[in-house]
């Protein structure tokens, strides 16, 4: 069965948090042969609310660890690291999302690494960047995407800036990036035959994001006070306006032929009195309008009504109801996965279409299989485990 365009690259990743798991969930969705390099004891302080029972070898709640083996390793044991070289020596990509350094401590940075094979594309996630004044400092999400522009132009006027979740800096600018850096790197090793260090930072990711918005600030086109913009809820016409049974409808109909199927659709095409929609001064007044219209009917109606009209209008639902949603069903958005529901993998192939996911290894729990895939003999795996450097 095609496993997707991926097949065949063979990935090593160190276990890490958010956006290295995601980038390696991207390319292991692809058809990539990843292998996960946890702590030989397991890691059950990554182990999301409401999972099955620990001994249970399979996790399908935890989606960013599907798709890939796991092996228990000690990297701090110098068996481990040798282990860890050995595998390098036969793979692709190895992928790491540890602190600057700390690989290079640990003696499996990018020159040992590279020494041993010299084809390898070696992948960093990280939120700084390696070097610059914060580099080594800690950070989460929310303070790449400050530092990166992003965070404050997130929010509605007069409110502070609101995260919006972890999409922007750990996945988006994250995860995603990395996954691009990588292929990038393969991409070039087709015409060098060399390996390369991605080094894939978080902020920059934030920043690449925001690369309209950064032109439209420059030359005036964008106000830095949040909620006065045409995206950021500032128009009326570009925003999400609560139901009758406290649900909400998100509208987005920008261009003039969208605002006027809007404006039929919520029965207001008669009315001579209606703001015309770029008038700013009246954007308070036409706000209004919609609002009460909105809030007389329920979400579903509204739905319905605007069902067939190409008004940019939509209900807004929560992540489970996203699951059952027509057009993701129809197209098989979410899938389900050893009883859990997860995004299927995307984009799509024609060709060579990636199989169905498969779901998480618990940390170490296929620690003989996954290195007897990659070549290590069986009784050297038994000493390994005698002596506690893997699990």
């Amino acid at each position: 069965m095609p496993r997707g365009p991926l097949s065949g690259l063979k990935v090593v990743e160190l276990a890490g948090l958010g956006p290295a798991p995601f980038g390696c969930m991207v390319l292991a969705d692809q058809g990539a042969e990843v292998l996960c390099i946890d702590r030989p004891r397991g890691r059950a302080d990554l182990v999301p609310v409401g999972s099955p029972a620990p001994d249970d070898p399979i996790n399908p709640y935890d989606v960013l660890s599907r798709n890939r083996r796991s092996a228990g390793v000690d990297l701090k044991h110098a068996d481990g690291v040798a282990l860890v070289l050995d595998l390098v020596a036969g793979a692709d990509v190895l992928i790491e999302g540890f602190r600057p350094g700390v690989a290079e401590r640990l003696g499996v940075g990018p020159q040992p690494c590279q020494e041993r094979n010299p084809r390898l594309v070696y992948g960093r996630m990280t939120g700084w960047g390696q070097d610059g004044p914060l580099a080594a400092k800690a950070g989460h999400d929310i303070d790449y995407a400050a530092i990166g522009g992003a965070l404050h132009a997130i929010g509605r006027a007069g409110q502070p800036p609101t995260p919006p979740l972890n999409l922007v800096a750990d996945f988006g600018g994250g995860g995603m990036l990395l996954a691009l850096g990588v292929l990038a790197a393969l991409w070039e090793r087709e015409r060098s035959g060399l390996g390369q260090v991605v080094d894939a930072a978080m902020v920059d990711g934030v920043a690449l994001l925001m690369a309209p918005f950064v032109g439209a600030r420059a030359r005036g086109f964008w106000s830095d006070r949040r909620g006065e913009n045409l995206l950021d809820s500032g128009a009326p016409f570009y925003d999400c306006y609560e139901t009758s049974d406290g649900g909400w409808m998100a509208v987005g109909a920008i261009e003039p032929q969208f605002f006027a199927e809007l404006v039929d659709g919520l029965g207001l095409s008669q009315d001579r009195s209606m703001p015309d929609q770029h008038d700013q001064a009246r954007w308070p007044e036409l706000r209004e309008r919609l609002a009460g219209v909105f809030r007389a009917r329920s979400r579903e109606d509204w739905t319905e009504l605007f069902r067939e009209r190409d008004a940019c209008v939509a209900p807004v639902l929560d992540v489970l109801e996203s699951v059952g949603h027509p057009h993701n069903v129809a197209r098989s958005t979410f899938l389900d996965v050893a009883g859990a529901p997860h995004p299927a993998p995307a984009p799509r192939f024609d060709r060579t279409p990636n199989a169905v996911p498969r779901p998480a290894i618990r940390a170490g729990h296929d620690t003989e299989g996954a290195l007897a895939a990659w070549g290590i003999a069986s009784d050297r795996v038994a000493a390994l485990r005698e002596a506690a450097v893997v699990a």
